[in-house]
């Protein structure tokens, strides 16, 4: 059992994490409106009367998730030997004047197309996707974003390691869970908000500049683009306490770097099993996040373009969970709400493939799922920041990250797959009893021995 001050008033009372916070808040609004502003500009420059977006958002996520997989590892060796407050601070501005680069990008582009040769795809493929034709041509300009999106997401990659980093450093480690809590309180909130007022909001600050702009986007992009700005900004005043010198000689090899980051999850096990939980616990969302279509066309009321709904639902109750767990939390060990959170999760997805054509009993298992997710995801991360010693924090969750990257792209791959070859109630079923066996199989390997700290408490 975790001991020292319970709830959120220690942690509202620091400083150092109330400007970490602010920073935090800021910069994932800016990432749930930089998709809005992107939607934005394909409507508005290169989708053409009656062709779907569908194409064009597929393109930019897959520039948004490639950085995710090839540089999480990698950004996390890099941000043990920098300043974790300066790789903050950095990521921000650097990703802030990426996006406020895009209106110049636009207008140089204009009219220009890149072609890329087909004649590499076999003769069936071309004369069903491109009438045979040698050559597809792409917008230059849409180029430009894809080219934004991978800078924008690589520099995201040193970011939230940075981040999660830094936590331990500006709260005491008795205070960890209900930091992670707040944390977890806001990405959730940021979901349903920046989704909810993105379009609105970057539709009004286009407004505001009708007489200057012309075609240059410059009221949205210049929401977003200062958004991550001030997220730097706030985030410079923000005081860590490192001290980090350069060791004697040369840094090891990266890969080197890499391994001992491996090394350290094969030799801690409650930290191995703690990313195993998240791995599963962001796997589960994701299909989730899939299936959700097919659940909303079977409910009375709502459509398959409603899909959101459910997925709000689900953020809710996640949100009342993390704050439940930082008021709470502290009385139990994190091992037990970890388990009572998986089994929560299972029982939950068990009841969606049961009753998934009533509209009240679904939205109130996604809501109770998501209560029992927070269960798992905030004293999974807690744990990881108090086992792992500082020197490792940018490895090994760099290396979370990365997994979790990974974690997540598989399930949207092959969730509408599996729901489309043996129907929903039996995928739903599956992630039900992969909840369920992954918590009571990480808690058992955990074992009860007390927790302890990389750093003091």
């Amino acid at each position: 059992m975790l001991s020292g001050n319970q709830g959120f008033k220690p942690v509202l009372r620091n400083p150092r994490f109330l400007t970490l916070w602010s920073g935090q808040i800021f910069s994932q609004l800016a990432d749930k409106f930089y998709l809005v502003l992107m939607i934005a500009l394909i409507a508005n420059h290169y989708q053409g009367a009656n062709q779907s977006i569908s194409g064009w958002v597929s393109a930019i996520m897959i520039a948004n998730t490639i950085p995710a997989v090839l540089f999480g590892s990698l950004a996390g060796v890099y941000v043990d030997r920098w300043r974790k407050k300066n790789v903050l601070v950095f990521t921000n501005f650097l990703r802030g004047l990426f996006v406020l680069s895009i209106p110049s990008l636009i207008w140089l582009a204009r009219g220009k197309t890149l072609a890329i040769g087909l004649t590499w795809l076999p003769a069936f493929l071309r004369r069903w996707q491109f009438t045979e034709q040698e050559n597809f041509y792409l917008p230059l300009g849409f180029v430009a974003l894809l080219a934004v999106t991978f800078f924008v997401s690589t520099f995201t990659q040193f970011f939230a390691p940075a981040e999660q980093s830094a936590l331990p450093l500006v709260v005491r480690s008795r205070h960890l869970l209900a930091a992670n809590s707040l944390s977890t309180l806001t990405q959730m909130g940021v979901l349903i908000v920046g989704f909810a007022i993105g379009e609105p909001l970057l539709a009004f600050a286009d407004r505001l500049f009708d007489s200057v702009q012309g075609d240059w986007d410059l009221g949205k992009v210049g929401v977003v683009g200062g958004a991550y700005i001030l997220a730097g900004v706030l985030l410079l005043i923000l005081k860590t306490g490192e001290q980090k010198h350069p060791p004697n000689g040369d840094y090891p090899h990266v890969l080197s770097d890499i391994l001992d980051g491996l090394r350290y999850l094969a030799k801690n096990h409650r930290v191995r099993n703690a990313v195993i939980q998240l791995q599963i616990l962001f796997s589960i969302f994701a299909a989730l996040s899939v299936l959700a279509v097919s659940m909303t066309a079977n409910l009375p009321g709502l459509k398959a373009s409603q899909f959101g709904f459910l997925l709000a639902c689900g953020g809710v109750g996640m949100a009342v969970g993390a704050l439940g767990v930082g008021s709470i939390g502290q009385r139990f060990s994190p091992i037990q709400l970890g388990l009572w959170g998986s089994l929560g999760m299972g029982v939950c997805l068990t009841g969606l493939a049961f009753f998934n054509h009533s509209l009240g009993l679904t939205l109130v298992a996604i809501l109770i799922l998501g209560f029992f997710a927070s269960l798992v995801g905030v004293p999974m991360q807690t744990v990881m920041q108090m086992e792992t010693p500082p020197e490792l924090h940018g490895k090994v969750f760099g290396l979370e990250n990365n997994v979790n990257n990974i974690a997540l792209s598989l399930p949207l791959a092959l969730a509408g797959v599996a729901e489309s070859l043996f129907g929903l109630r039996p995928v739903l079923l599956g992630l039900a009893l992969m909840a369920a066996v992954g918590g009571v199989l990480t808690g058992y390997l955990s074992g009860s021995a007390p927790l302890h700290s990389g750093r003091a408490s």
